[in-house]
C-alpha cells in the first residue's frame, strides 16, 4: 500500500470519516475491498482482480455517498479525477483525497478548499487527506473538460490526462517516426501506443503494413488511441505485456517504452517490454526503440536480438533497430 493510501485508511481507522457505499478512484489493494473500484493501469487492474475485488478500468454511476481518490504527481489527472469524483456523488456526499506532500497535495488541497470548501483534513504519512461535501458548488469548467477526451497538439489529435505526455507529441516519438523506414510491411505493433501518434505515422507513410495492433497497459491512452487511429487496418489492445501475451507475432514493432512507476526512474518497466518485444517478433523481424540517453537499454537489447544498430541520437534520445 502507498503512503497516500495508508494515510487515507488512518482517517477511517481514527473515526474522522465514517465508512459508507464508497467508490475507489486509482484503487490500490488496502482496507476498502468493498468499494467500486477504478483502476486504469492494467497491471494494478490485474492485481486487484486477482485479489477478489469489484474493479473497472472506468466507473460509470451516481448517487454515491463516499468517494475516495488517490492523487497522483500529474496536476490536470487530480483535476479530472476530482471532477469526475464530483459527478458520482450523490447531494451530500463526501469526496475524499488522499495524495504525498511531494507529488504537492498540500497545493491541491488549498486549491479545493477555496473552490468547493473543506469539511476536514489531516496530515499522516508524510501525506494529506483532505475531503469535500458536494453541495452547490460545481467544479471548474476545465477541470470537467479533464475528465474525458480533448483536442491535443496541433487539434488533430485527441488525448486526456493520466497518458505520458498527454497533450503534446513526445520529442522521442517524435524523432523515432522520423527514422522509420517507408518499406514496413505485413503485421505490426505498436509496443506502448500511448495516445496512437506512432501508429498514425505508420499507416500514412507505409502501405504495405496489413495490420498494426496498438498496445497499451493505460486504459485511458487506449481509449485515445482508438479515437485517434481509425484506420480499419489498426485494432487496439489493452494489456500488460510484462506479464500478457501480444495478440499475434510480428514483421516489425516500434516502442517508446515507459520507464517511470510513480516518482522514480525504474528502467525495468523498458526492459520488460524489450522482452516481450523479442517474443512476439518473428525470426528476422525489426524492433524500432527509442529512449532517453541514460536509460541500460544496449545491454537488454544486445542480449535479445542477433544485431542491434544506433540510427540517431540527438544528446538526449538514442534510436535504435534491433533485429531477431
Amino acid at each position: 500500500m502507498s503512503q497516500a493510501g495508508r494515510a487515507l485508511a488512518y482517517a477511517f481507522e481514527t473515526g474522522a470519516l465514517a465508512p459508507q457505499r464508497a467508490f475507489f478512484l486509482r484503487a490500490e489493494p488496502s482496507p476498502f475491498r468493498d468499494s467500486d473500484a477504478e483502476q486504469s493501469f492494467r497491471p494494478e487492474y490485474l492485481r486487484l482482480k486477482r485479489m477478489g475485488w469489484s474493479v473497472v478500468p472506468r466507473l460509470e454511476g451516481d448517487g454515491y455517498q463516499l468517494g475516495q481518490i488517490l492523487l497522483t504527481k500529474h496536476k490536470e489527472e487530480n483535476f479530472a479525477n476530482i471532477a469526475r469524483g464530483w459527478t458520482l456523488l450523490g447531494e451530500g456526499g463526501t469526496l475524499v483525497c488522499a495524495g504525498a506532500n511531494d507529488d504537492g497535495a498540500a497545493s491541491l488541497e488549498r486549491q479545493a478548499g477555496k473552490i468547493f470548501g473543506l469539511a476536514g483534513s489531516l496530515s499522516k504519512f508524510h501525506c494529506r487527506v483532505f475531503w469535500l461535501t458536494r453541495g452547490d458548488r460545481l467544479p471548474p469548467e476545465y477541470w470537467t473538460e479533464l475528465g474525458g477526451l480533448r483536442p491535443v497538439a496541433d487539434g488533430s489529435w485527441v488525448s486526456q490526462p493520466g497518458i505520458f505526455s498527454w497533450d503534446r507529441i513526445d520529442g522521442g516519438s517524435a524523432l523515432l517516426a522520423s527514422h522509420l523506414p517507408d518499406d514496413l510491411s505485413g503485421c505490426v505493433a505498436d509496443f506502448g501506443c500511448g495516445w496512437g501518434y506512432l501508429g498514425r505515422e505508420i499507416l500514412a507513410r507505409a502501405p504495405a503494413v496489413t495490420t498494426i495492433d496498438l498496445i497499451d497497459a493505460e486504459h485511458r491512452a487506449v481509449e485515445a488511441a482508438r479515437a485517434n487511429v481509425t484506420n480499419p487496418r489498426a485494432s487496439v489492445h489493452w494489456l500488460d505485456l510484462a506479464t500478457e501475451a501480444a495478440p499475434a507475432t510480428y514483421d516489425a514493432i516500434v516502442c517508446n517504452p515507459p520507464f517511470h512507476a510513480g516518482r522514480a526512474a525504474d528502467p525495468k518497466l523498458g526492459q520488460e517490454i524489450i522482452a516481450a518485444a523479442a517474443r512476439a517478433l518473428r525470426s528476422g523481424g525489426r524492433f524500432f526503440v527509442v529512449a532517453n540517453r541514460g536509460l541500460p537499454y544496449d545491454a537488454v537489447l544486445a542480449s535479445h536480438f542477433a544485431t542491434v544498430t544506433r540510427l540517431a541520437d540527438n544528446n538526449k534520445f538514442r534510436v535504435s533497430v534491433a533485429v531477431k
